[in-house]
């Protein structure tokens, strides 16, 4: 008895042929340059930033106290029920575009097509919202050396500053400049951006590590009493919030087509990333409830207060550093994930092939690069945080329900396709990081629903317009 096959699809929903996609016949313009443990400083890269520095305490404070642990167990589950997924198409598929590559392939051209347009805004927005952070980080960073900017510079129009005139102009100058400086060095060429990265993730992670170890010293296990001060419902509901801290994985592995043996490195890559930042989250989370009190810790600036409490302020400027180092490369792994998709996109012919151009040279995507980085920098600039901010989230978890879904959906389809990783568990594994990511967009407000809908509304019009035609499936 033959296996069953995964129909070509029509219309709307033809699908590229997997055949096709993983054969060497498909023209590539980009350089495989990234080895195993580049692709995996590029994932921890994305995966810890906000979430170590301020996240972790601000939920131990409002949300779960020492339990914060807890959430980042159960968010760390879910979010590998969902890496589990993003692992075996990666091994299948090693080519650029992820979300937007597998759902192309399994469930058709419109639902890749929604899945890489929505992936656009919501990446370029995350680039945005971490730019903007850590500007907050090296404002407080100069100031610790008596160095006092103009306020002019310091924030978004609308945001209110001490001595700047109603109406006066206004923009955040250095996130700004982050924006198009981490679009600079990604058009330096791969190899050397990914050195770059990896220097600076080696650096992060080693001020996680000196926290780790100087706050153990730190620790009153009476501080862990009580462990569950907001129920156990209080943890549950801080891995709500603390999931967005723990994926990163997804963008990197966009960067499939620039690895030297993508369909063996992919896969341990993002294991491997997702396993070395839940370690990190774990023991930073039970060291900083360990050095005080849960209700004394600031959110914003959690482990810089718990040092200063002890008795230790200088190691608050060390922290500020390494909070700036490790946001800095969440915004690398994030640019280099939607210009990975914009270039596919257009690549398959569902955008202009003016955006896939590559450089001669340099083997990278340099004109959607600028595009993104000029993008990105115009919402940092001029949006406040928060308003930046809800841009984001609903499309990534909207791309783990479709690609979990996707991977069931292949592995019953075409299981005679090898697979260097297979995900554990099917089809259990997979169906908990589908509902894990639904429940989660149950928190999301109806402002965020409305404008990704908009979103998505623009989408379809530039799809039916101009990609439906144009594809390159489009016989």
């Amino acid at each position: 008895m033959s296996a069953p096959s995964l129909q070509p699809g029509r219309g709307i929903f033809r699908r590229k042929p997997i055949e096709t996609i993983t054969s060497d016949g498909e023209g590539t313009g980009l350089s495989k340059s990234l080895g195993l443990w580049q692709l995996t400083a590029i994932g921890v890269g994305g995966i810890i930033g906000a979430g170590i520095f301020s996240l972790a305490g601000a939920v131990a404070n409002e949300k779960a106290g020492p339990a914060v642990l807890i959430s980042f167990l159960i968010a760390g589950i879910a979010s590998a029920a969902a890496a589990f997924s993003y692992a075996e198409f990666a091994g299948m598929i090693p080519k650029a575009g992820s979300a937007y590559t597998y759902g192309y392939v399994v469930l058709g051209e419109v639902v890749g097509w929604l899945i890489g347009w929505d992936l656009l805004l919501e990446y370029t927005a995350i680039v945005a919202v971490v730019a903007i952070s850590i500007s907050g980080y090296f404002n407080e960073v100069v100031g610790y050396i008596g160095v006092d900017l103009p306020v002019w510079m310091l924030g978004a129009p609308g945001t209110e500053e001490e001595g700047v005139a109603p109406g006066s102009y206004k923009i955040n100058l250095f996130a700004v400049l982050l924006c198009l400086f981490i679009a600079f060095m990604l058009n330096l060429g791969m190899k050397s951006a990914a050195r770059f990265e990896t220097f600076l993730v080696y650096l992060k992670v080693a001020v996680v590590l000196l926290v780790i170890g100087v706050g153990a010293f730190y620790i009153n296990t009476g501080n862990y009493t009580p462990f569950f001060p907001f129920g156990t419902s209080g943890a549950i509901t801080g891995a709500a919030t603390v999931f967005f801290a723990v994926f990163g994985y997804d963008a990197m592995s966009t960067a499939a087509e620039e690895s030297k043996e993508a369909q063996k490195h992919m896969p341990k890559a993002i294991l491997y990333s997702l396993g070395i930042s839940m370690v990190l989250y774990v023991l930073a989370c039970l060291v900083l409830t360990g050095m005080i009190p849960f209700d004394q810790i600031k959110g914003e600036s959690a482990f810089a207060s718990a040092f200063t409490d002890v008795g230790l302020p200088m190691l608050g400027a060390i922290i500020g550093v390494g909070a700036i180092l490790g946001i800095l490369t969440v915004m690398f792994t994030f640019m280099l994930g939607v210009t990975r998709v914009g270039y596919s996109m257009s690549r398959d012919g569902l955008l202009p092939a003016w955006f896939s151009k590559t450089h001669p040279v340099r083997k990278v995507p340099t004109r959607f690069t600028w595009l993104i980085g000029v993008a990105s920098a115009v919402i940092a600039g001029l949006l406040p945080i928060g308003e930046a901010a809800e841009l984001t989230n609903i499309g990534i978890l909207l791309a783990f329900v479709i690609v979990c879904a996707a991977v069931i959906v292949l592995r019953y389809k075409r299981p005679d396709l090898p697979r260097e990783f297979k995900t554990p568990g099917m089809p259990v594994v997979p169906i908990i990081g589908i509902a894990f990511s639904i429940w989660l967009v149950t928190f999301l407000a109806w402002e965020t629903w409305l404008r990704f809908a908009g979103w998505f509304a623009i989408g379809l019009i530039i799809y039916f317009a101009y990609g439906y035609r144009k594809s390159k499936m489009n016989s």
